[in-house]
């Protein structure tokens, strides 16, 4: 939504606006979520939901956090790391082999390429995501219906969104979520919306071209 109403040339003074909602809602949010924290806890475990506390809580408070609610973190950015510049070699990652990072077929993918290719092989994976974030941008601005640009930024920014949240909850920056790396992790919903889109943006292609001739 955001990429979509930057292209759409928003007033500055509606994003001063929803950057202090923005704001407002994060203080608002962690004022509340300090204030009540015990009662917040008790609520989502009763309805089953206490490992988003646990989540929630390790990141702003990771000091206080129990060793278990950071476990899949610590872990992460430590096999990342140990990774180096090469990795461990393709199926020698040691945390991975050993079970110590859950789900590396899927939200923690992005730490097996860290340990097992290292930073040259992350960089790559990396590049190539940059390399195709780019050509969607270019396609985009090459657009002769409007409409046509809006569809590709808002799919170039929900790809971006996704893959700056699963890399970066695991090296520590963001909260730990079930968001996957787009066409990296394993199989499933998110593979097929992801395809889908990029069909999208192949169909917008097609039609631009078209239009193109019969200019």
């Amino acid at each position: 939504m955001l990429g979509m109403l930057w292209i759409g040339n928003v007033r500055y003074s509606y994003v001063l606006i929803g950057l202090a909602a923005v704001v407002g809602g994060i203080l608002l949010f962690y004022t509340l979520f300090n204030s009540y924290n015990q009662e917040i806890k008790t609520y989502l475990e009763d309805h089953n939901k206490g490992h988003w506390y646990q989540r929630i809580n390790t990141y702003i408070h990771p000091d206080e956090a129990s060793a278990d609610a950071k476990r899949q973190t610590e872990y992460a950015k430590i096999a990342i790391g140990s990774g180096g510049l090469a990795g461990d070699g393709y199926m020698q990652g040691e945390s991975k082999n050993r079970k110590f990072i859950p789900y590396t077929y899927s939200d923690s993918i992005f730490v097996v390429v860290g340990e097992e290719f290292g930073f040259q092989g992350a960089a790559v994976l990396l590049l190539l995501y940059f390399v195709f974030i780019y050509r969607m941008i270019i396609i985009a601005y090459q657009c002769i219906d409007i409409k046509g640009s809006f569809i590709i930024i808002g799919i170039a920014s929900m790809l971006v969104f996704q893959i700056f949240q699963n890399v970066g909850m695991m090296i520590g920056l963001m909260p730990l979520t079930g968001i996957t790396l787009p066409f990296v992790s394993y199989g499933g919903t998110s593979l097929l919306l992801n395809m889908l889109s990029i069909g999208l943006v192949f169909s917008i292609r097609a039609h631009q071209e078209k239009y193109t001739l019969e200019d």
